[in-house]
């Protein structure tokens, strides 16, 4: 059987994939970041919505990095987990 380390190896390894894939980098390093905000909170992602005024469905789209959000959204998640939005650029 093949590991899923194995598969994203030979994925990257073409540069067509990893060029893209980087390009998604900054977008699933936010979704972790919000995944782990809400954890650290305790927080279902229904209880996050409710907070919101929004729908459970919505924080599983933006959790899942399948949404684009606004920073008005994130600073709306922020309050509603109980965290600071900090936005910042780091040179390279």
């Amino acid at each position: 059987m093949t590991k899923l380390a194995d598969l994203k190896t030979e994925f990257l390894s073409d540069p067509d994939n990893k060029a893209a894939y980087d390009a998604l980098a900054p977008e699933f390093n936010l979704a972790r970041k919000l995944i782990a905000a809400r954890a650290a909170a305790g927080l279902s992602q229904a209880e996050v919505a409710e907070r919101m005024g929004t729908k459970q469905s919505e924080i599983s789209r933006i959790e899942g990095a399948r949404q684009n959000i606004s920073i008005e959204k994130l600073s709306r998640f922020a309050d509603a987990v109980g965290a600071k939005l900090d936005i910042r650029l780091d040179p390279v």
